[in-house]
């Protein structure tokens, strides 16, 4: 089990929203298109777990993707999640949006993201994610990089990071151990 610098939890602890980039943090940042032109992508199941989980504490979740991408929106609805804005390359005004409509302010956000547009979110936000693999110099400008790779498992690690910070992760676990 991954354990958490302290700062990083205390951060946590006051999560509200996770905002998730999509190629490179829920996908491992690789494109397959087929002959006739349709985009397929790979998700990580658990990465869907870890989702789930955190929305059953009533920590919501979305996804800011620069890209428009139909497996995106597929999976976004199986996952239950509402909040995603796909195709837009200024997220900093995006996510003033989001923050406006939702009535949240900057510490009250986590944000994961990997390549140079995210960091206008990265820098606002008060807890910074991104993954091992991120573009440099993105891991300057974060909180936490995680230690599983986007695509396999890092968007777990952050909903285990929040659900332990704000201690859920136990009272989670004992529901699963009852059945």
């Amino acid at each position: 089990m991954v354990s958490f610098p302290e700062e990083v939890l205390k951060r946590a602890r006051k999560v509200k929203l996770l905002l998730l980039d999509v190629d490179g943090i829920l996908t491992d940042a690789r494109i397959i298109v087929d002959a006739s032109g349709q985009e397929i992508k790979h998700f990580c199941v658990v990465d869907g777990m870890g989702i789930k989980l955190l929305q059953r504490t009533g920590v919501e979740v979305g996804l800011l993707s620069s890209r428009i991408s139909p497996p995106v929106g597929y999976r976004a609805r199986e996952l239950g999640i509402d909040l995603i804005i796909q195709g837009e390359l200024d997220k900093k005004a995006l996510y003033e949006d989001i923050l406006e409509k939702r009535g949240l302010t900057d510490v009250e956000v986590a944000y994961m993201g990997d390549d140079w547009v995210d960091l206008p979110v990265l820098r606002r936000v008060g807890l910074a994610l991104t993954v091992p693999e991120a573009w440099p110099p993105v891991k300057d400008y974060v909180h936490y990089v995680t230690k599983r790779p986007g695509g396999h498992g890092a968007v777990r690690e952050v909903c285990d990071l929040i659900l332990k910070a704000q201690d859920q992760w136990e009272k989670l676990l004992a529901i699963f151990l009852k059945r």
